[in-house]
């Protein structure tokens, strides 16, 4: 049996993000193919008592800074450096910012495959300095990662002509689900939806200030919230005290969550940065009617399922309530939407993808397996300090 390591997600089973998403359908699948995963993850962000965990897949977590700007960085340290101790027969990597620690795990033999993610660099939430050091990060994946996978073409295309490297195709997947119940004190295709993480590349000021003059026809339902407070959590407050608006902040209910997409009238998709966002399959496996802003990495994912707009305030507020007012369109493309992600973009799928690329770079990495010791773990060795324990671990019996 192959044994993977799954590194840079908060945890199994974790509703936090899209990698944690793709954590928790991938996993169970890679478990069926064989393999023995172990996904590390940090304390307190995963669900132990989930009806969907599957016993079969062990959890680490591990110690790390709980801040915005050091926790991705932190945790990935840690769980490298216990991978690292640990040897799996590969390691996937969640996050290009990762990319600082791979010569660790390259020093012990363990071929890596890394998803790179989206343009962490260009994303407003960040600071000039923490944009370098994501910058440098991808740079370094480039250069040390055994394989890696884009989930967008167009970020394949970025990758080929900044860094010169070429990787796989994987985008995420989505789940075709039967009929389910209208979320209570919702009515079916009668309210507009918007599921996001609140940060300024979302669009998310620019829909909230829009909701006023949707909400004067329309109900309109938010999903999310930042994870640490602040000026939008702020806004979607206030938004709330409307008689029309809900805010409902992070659902980690995934049922509640496919029935808000599933019975929507319109659901505005405002990611701009990044490539193919897990939330917009998802919400076209649904069948959400969807309006997502005008950005490449959106049209590759929908085609024609879909409506694109800018980021100006009055026009996403016309478009939302233009599309609401014509019932037949919003079917018609609802159903292109479920066709086009059962075709294009199944969970199954995806995982035998992820199957033969980490098989690939085994394969690959016997060919080249000697490396050079990564400073940090050779300075450990050198001073004999032993490495981290994670804050607890768990193997969970069948």
């Amino acid at each position: 049996m192959s044994s993977v390591a799954i590194i840079g997600t908060r945890g199994y089973p974790s509703y936090y993000g899209g990698f944690e998403t793709a954590v928790r359908k991938l996993a169970p699948d890679l478990a069926d193919m064989g393999w023995d995963v172990t996904v590390y993850g940090r304390h307190g962000a995963t669900k132990p008592d989930d009806p969907t965990l599957d016993r079969r897949i062990k959890r680490r977590t591990m110690w790390g800074m709980e801040t915005q700007k050091l926790s991705t960085l932190s945790h990935g340290l840690t769980a490298c450096l216990d991978a690292a101790a640990r040897k799996p027969d590969v390691a996937l990597i969640m996050n290009c910012a990762n990319g600082y620690f791979l010569p660790i795990l390259r020093a012990r033999g363990i071929p890596t495959l890394v998803n790179v993610d989206g343009l962490e660099w260009e994303r407003d939430k960040w600071s000039p300095l923490a944009k370098k050091v994501f910058r440098k990060a991808a740079e370094c994946t480039a250069q040390w990662a055994d394989g890696l996978v884009f989930d967008a073409r167009r970020i394949a295309q970025y990758w080929k002509e900044t860094f010169d490297a070429d990787g796989t195709f994987i985008p995420y997947g989505g789940e075709v689900t039967g009929e389910l119940p209208v979320p209570k004190g919702l009515t079916h295709r009668e309210y507009v939806l918007v599921v996001t993480r609140f940060v300024p590349e979302n669009t998310v000021a620019q829909f909230f200030e829009a909701v006023p003059a949707i909400a004067e026809q329309y109900r309109v339902v938010i999903v999310g919230s930042s994870g640490y407070g602040g000026e939008l959590d702020d806004t979607a407050r206030r938004l709330s005290a409307h008689p029309s608006v809900t805010w409902l902040g992070h659902v980690h209910d995934d049922e509640l969550l496919l029935a808000l997409w599933q019975h929507a009238g319109l659901y505005f998709h405002g990611h701009s940065v990044g490539g193919t966002n897990p939330a917009l399959v998802q919400a076209m496996a649904a069948g959400a009617p969807i309006l997502a802003r005008d950005t490449d990495y959106n049209r590759e994912v929908l085609g024609s399922a879909g409506e694109f707009v800018s980021d100006d305030p009055e026009l996403i507020a016309k478009t939302v309530l233009h599309l609401m007012d014509n019932r037949a369109a919003r079917e018609e493309e609802s159903h292109a939407g479920i066709l086009r992600a059962a075709q294009h973009y199944s969970w199954k799928q995806v995982a035998r993808s992820y199957d033969g690329a980490m098989r690939a770079v085994m394969e690959a990495h016997g060919v080249s397996a000697h490396a050079e010791v990564h400073p940090i773990l050779s300075r450990a060795a050198a001073l004999n300090i032993p490495v981290p324990s994670p804050v607890g671990s768990q193997r969970l019996a069948m």
